[in-house]
């Protein structure tokens, strides 16, 4: 995948993700139980990876291909 996630925001009820090619991915946490209970603090412990993010403290990983598939996206 050419396409990989360069930055990652907590806010209305979502993640959104900065996408190398400029597109904004915005995913609904409610979607993902341990990313719907975590706190800020939990939630900013992130680690990109080259398919995905990766959460090590709540055992998550989310993949980009898996995340375009129910994507929302703004220009």
């Amino acid at each position: 995948m050419d396409v990989f996630i360069t930055t990652a925001r907590f806010s209305d009820g979502k993640i959104w993700l900065q996408l190398s090619d400029a597109r904004v991915l915005g995913v609904p946490l409610a979607s993902f139980s341990r990313l719907r209970d975590a706190s800020a603090t939990q939630l900013a412990g992130y680690e990109l990876t080259p398919r995905g993010i990766h959460w090590d403290a709540l055992d998550e990983d989310l993949s980009l291909a898996g995340l375009l598939g129910a994507e929302t996206l703004q220009p």
